[in-house]
């Protein structure tokens, strides 16, 4: 295992003993629904307006969702230009046009809960005194610039970490994390995924009842060992032969000694291997792994041989 020269200006780092899981940009989530598109709200229990209350919160944004009788003028005029673009599809498409259009599966246009995605769109749910109610004000997309910043959302086995960091498209690499919120993972009751309309929604709900709605374009990545946290292993938990394929397999990759392995088994009795490398920390990705499969023996998986368990 290597040492690694950190380029990078300020990387947060967890403390000795600590297993880094996962980071990925996130804000406050944007309501889709045609009455609260582009909307966002702060919410008592009482579904009363908060933001004012919030310690330390820069004046943002006030939103009213829009009228039943617009909601259903936008639709009818939605629904005529889609009318005229099938239109114009199958007419292209019978002139002999090669035409494709992109899908995704992870969104639904069936809300889940419609008072709070259709009707009304709450992104904080917290009564006084409550850990939601403790959100910086950094995650809202309509108070904190968007463009030249990014807040990341940083699991580790211990607890939820939330930072600020300065983002330039010409240097993904630059990193100058700010610390801006935590929370142990005791503190964290459930997750829930959310999946109108896009499908990079999820809830958080905390032990006091509270909740946020967060948005994440690699949401299954970041909350993957939030829904269900897994059982890490250690290496030296792992046979001889595991633990020879684990150490060549981390100097292949250049892991720096700093950095630990992500190490769990799978209920098909496969390995999976994930090294989060320093190296391959952006402010517009965050952490992106390199991993692999090896079985009992300590055999690498090939990737035609995974189980479903295993991707």
């Amino acid at each position: 295992m290597s040492e690694e020269v950190n380029t990078q200006m300020n990387i947060w780092q967890p403390e000795p003993g600590e297993t880094l899981l996962a980071r990925a940009p996130i804000t406050f989530a944007t309501g889709a629904a045609t009455r609260v598109r582009g909307m966002r709200w702060f919410r008592d229990t009482d579904r009363s307006d908060i933001q004012h209350e919030l310690p330390g919160w820069p004046e943002g944004p006030s939103f009213t969702a829009r009228s039943t009788g617009g909601v259903v003028a936008e639709k009818s005029l939605k629904g005529a230009a889609t009318a005229v673009g099938v239109a114009v599809m199958a007419f292209l498409s019978s002139a002999g046009g090669n035409i494709s259009t992109p899908s995704d599966d992870a969104g639904s246009d069936t809300p889940d809960d419609p008072a709070d995605e259709v009707e009304d769109f709450p992104v904080i749910w917290a009564a006084p005194g409550t850990i939601a109610r403790t959100l910086p004000w950094q995650l809202d997309p309509g108070r904190f610039d968007q463009k030249h910043h990014r807040t990341h959302a940083i699991v580790t086995d211990r607890r939820l970490v939330i930072v600020c960091l300065p983002f330039d498209k010409k240097q993904f690499e630059a990193i100058d994390d700010e610390v801006l919120w935590q929370c142990a993972r005791t503190d964290i009751d459930g997750i829930e995924l959310k999946d109108f309309k896009d499908g990079t929604d999820f809830k958080v709900i905390f032990v006091d009842g509270s909740w946020c709605r967060l948005s994440c374009k690699w949401r299954r990545k970041l909350t993957r060992y939030l829904v269900e946290p897994p059982e890490l292993l250690s290496l030296e938990s792992l046979s001889p032969a595991q633990r020879a394929t684990v150490s060549n397999y981390a100097e292949k990759v250049q892991m720096p000694s700093s950095t630990s392995p992500i190490i769990t088994r799978n209920s098909c009795g496969h390995y999976n291997v994930d090294i989060l490398l320093p190296s391959r920390f952006t402010s517009a990705f965050g952490a992106s792994e390199t991993s692999l499969v090896m079985d009992s023996d300590g055999q690498e998986v090939d990737v035609e041989e995974y189980h479903p368990e295993d991707f």
